[in-house]
């Protein structure tokens, strides 16, 4: 039996396209709500288990997320651990440089002094 021809990509352009991939599906499941509301549906069917703390962290999610993108990125079974991190990593980055971050102090001066005269 023939062996199957591997990717032809470069592992620079793997490791592009698994981060990518981890990134919008952890955001998927995160943020919104999913195709037809597919996401809202699971939702509501894990509301109160583990589970659905899961769904609420984007950060936790990528180390779920990450490991079958890995199998297709990493070339030898035993780099995928390490990939699986790299991409779980690479993900946060990716949200963290494409999210809005609201500041954490908002400064509202004071009114003027009044001075008597």
């Amino acid at each position: 039996m023939p062996r199957r021809a591997r990717s032809e990509l470069r592992f620079e352009t793997r490791f592009a396209l698994g981060t990518l991939a981890t990134w919008r599906l952890s955001r998927m499941l995160a943020r919104e709500d999913g195709p037809g509301d597919a996401i809202v549906a699971l939702r509501a069917k894990i509301d109160g288990t583990v589970l659905a703390g899961l769904m609420d962290c984007f950060y936790c999610l990528t180390v779920w997320v990450a490991p079958p993108f890995a199998l297709a990125v990493a070339r030898r079974p035993r780099d995928v651990v390490l990939v699986s991190i790299a991409l779980s990593g690479a993900a946060c980055l990716l949200e963290q440089a494409t999210t809005r971050a609201e500041p954490a102090v908002t400064f509202v001066p004071d009114d003027p002094p009044t001075t008597s005269v």
